[in-house]
């Protein structure tokens, strides 16, 4: 009888430890499983990067063990490169960076890859590949669709003739250069077009593509097109048309598509065309959290664009809720 009270102790507490172990374990687990991934944002004074930091909260939101830390660049290589110091140091498990440009985020960028951190580079790229996935849209492919635009508007392969003033985003910017080169790809092969304005810095901001659209029309009595790097400069533009009864005579085209921006811009026929430049926010959630969980993922993750015109911008604003049928 003794011994079966003994040995009725004895499973009694290898049970209990057991018990702990598993439970131990399980916290063990769980704790791998939750994720924290900090958000380099370049800016929050345009309204895409807003949208952006908006769709990238709302599905980190959906996994209840991402917790996402977001940082304002604000417009500082400087401020960008301390947040990113601020991840590495707090051994994140993952970055997500939008840099305000190529050059002055590298070495950061590097650092933290170098040092074991996944590093998703979104929008903007760096000046090497040093990092786990680029994802963004192909500016290159929207650069040369705007331009075939263009070209339409000012009568046709072969046959276009016009002037074109050009507005720059932040020129030490990756997406800057790709929607210029891609735009003068195929605006370069008609004869009968002409550049009228060195390359002006626009930093992405409609106050200074005013003011930029505003002295090319001082300069020029004629202008055909006035191409944008992003949809506030356009409307920018387009402004600073309407201020001396010009904007009739004049073509506009931008890039990004915000369905309240630049879509609603075109229905209202403020601008000719815009380019759907689609945030890469949901997507880099979606990314991180595969690669974290031991997937494969490319490389590089090329978000699709589409052209908006009057002849489809009525329909997307329907979906969006944002005009009435």
């Amino acid at each position: 009888m003794k011994y079966s009270i003994k040995t009725s102790f004895h499973l009694l507490f290898v049970l209990i430890a057991l018990g702990s172990l598993l439970t131990f374990g399980s916290k063990s687990t769980l704790a791998k499983d939750t994720f924290i991934i900090g958000f380099s944002q370049a800016t929050t004074t345009e309204p895409w990067r807003l949208l952006f930091n908006q769709e990238a909260r709302s599905e980190a939101a959906k996994h209840p063990n991402v917790t996402l830390l977001v940082r304002n660049g604000q417009d500082s290589v400087p401020k960008q490169v301390a947040d990113m110091e601020e991840f590495i140091a707090r051994k994140v498990d993952a970055i997500l960076i939008s840099p305000k440009e190529a050059d002055g985020l590298t070495a950061v960028v590097n650092k933290a890859f170098n040092a074991g951190i996944p590093v998703f580079v979104l929008d903007r790229d760096i000046s090497n590949d040093h990092y786990t996935q680029f994802i963004g849209g192909d500016n290159i492919l929207i650069g040369r669709t705007a331009g075939a635009y263009a070209v339409e508007l000012l009568g046709g392969r072969g046959k276009a003739k016009g002037t074109i003033v050009e507005i720059w985003g932040g020129m030490k910017s990756t997406p800057a250069h790709d929607r210029h080169n891609g735009f003068w790809e195929v605006v370069s092969k008609e004869a009968g077009i002409k550049l009228l304005n060195k390359a002006e810095d626009g930093d992405w901001k409609q106050d200074k593509a005013y003011e930029i659209a505003a002295n090319a029309m001082e300069a020029h009595d004629r202008i055909d097109v006035i191409y944008a790097h992003n949809d506030p400069m356009a409307y920018g533009a387009y402004l600073a048309a309407s201020d001396i009864k010009r904007e009739k005579d004049i073509a506009f085209i931008g890039i990004d598509a915000i369905p309240g921006e630049g879509v609603m811009w075109v229905h209202e026929g403020k601008l000719d065309a815009t380019f759907l430049y689609k945030t890469p926010g949901a997507d880099a959630i979606r990314q991180a959290l595969m690669f974290l969980q031991g997937k494969e993922i490319d490389k590089r993750l090329t978000l699709p664009t589409q052209r908006i015109t009057s002849k489809n911008a009525k329909d997307i604003l329907l979906k969006h809720k944002l005009i009435k049928p």
